[in-house]
C-alpha cells in the first residue's frame, strides 16, 4: 500500500508521456518522460540521496529511467512498477 506519508517523503516521478499523465497519475507525482529523465531530474532534485520512486504503465520505462538515474549517481531510486497497480493501492476518498 502506498501511504500518504510515504507519498510526502518520496519524490514520485511518472515517466509516461504527457498524454498518459494527463489521463491520470498519482497525487503529487511529477511527469518527466523516461527519455528526458537524465536532463530534467535536476529541476526536481539535485540531492543524490533523495528517495525517488518511478512508475510508468507496466514498469519497463521506469526501469530504463531507474538505470539512467543510478548512472547519474542517484542512490535511492526504485522502479515502483505500473500506474494501474499503484493507483489501485491508493486509499479511496470517502
Amino acid at each position: 500500500m502506498v501511504s500518504g506519508s510515504a507519498l510526502a517523503e518520496t519524490i514520485w516521478i511518472d515517466v509516461r508521456s504527457s498524454e498518459e499523465f494527463s489521463q491520470g497519475h498519482l497525487p503529487g507525482a511529477v511527469n518527466i518522460v523516461h527519455t528526458e529523465i537524465s536532463s530534467k531530474i535536476g529541476s526536481v532534485t539535485q540531492d543524490k540521496n533523495a528517495e525517488i520512486k518511478l512508475y510508468c504503465r507496466s514498469g519497463r520505462r521506469s526501469g530504463l529511467a531507474e538505470a539512467a538515474l543510478k548512472e547519474l549517481g542517484y542512490t535511492k531510486v526504485q522502479n515502483a512498477g505500473g500506474y494501474e497497480e499503484l493507483s489501485a493501492k491508493q486509499p479511496k476518498k470517502p
